[in-house]
């Protein structure tokens, strides 16, 4: 069951202002399992980053639905739940060259099984379908320990400190 008791919206009060510009919804999934998160970068896009399953939510989808079916898809990892709401943060994307903004949705994950031998320590995986249609997107996905996390890209570590903190 998801808590969002916790659950923040990091604009509020922040003055933010979408005008015109496109606003994409984002699902994040910070997945832990026995202390360590998977992390995830993209090797034929190394200005991308380090950075956590991630993906624009479908017409209609609710962020919960988005953040599950991104991990998967992201991951191959079954056995992924909910276990709750992190927060809520407007970004915009102009100081990247990009004009929009996203509104990023953060969860935290648990895989309620241990991983089997394929993803025990790190594996690739083939996103097939990216959302904005172009080519198959590479992955390389590590899990790494809570206690030694490298700094993520682009504000995709915003909420990491309510994991780390338990």
């Amino acid at each position: 069951m998801m808590d969002d008791g916790a659950a923040r919206d990091a604009c509020t009060g922040s003055g933010y202002s979408p005008g015109s510009r496109q606003v994409r919804r984002k699902a994040f999934a910070y997945i832990v399992h026995s202390g360590r998160i998977v992390l995830l970068h993209h090797p034929d896009h190394p200005e991308a980053g380090i950075q956590v399953p991630a993906g624009t939510m479908e017409a209609g989808e609710t962020p919960e639905a988005a953040v599950l079916r991104e991990a998967f898809e992201e991951t191959g990892l079954a056995g992924l739940r909910i276990v709750r709401f992190l927060g809520r943060a407007r970004i915009d994307l102009r100081p990247f060259g990009r004009d929009e903004d996203h509104d990023r949705w953060f969860f935290q994950l648990r895989l309620d099984v241990e991983p089997d031998a394929a993803h025990a320590e790190a594996w690739e995986r083939i996103e097939e379908t990216p959302f904005d249609g172009g080519p198959p997107v590479r992955f390389l996905l590590r899990w790494t320990p809570l206690d030694a996390l490298p700094p993520l890209i682009g504000g995709r570590d915003r909420f990491l400190g309510e994991i780390v903190a338990r």
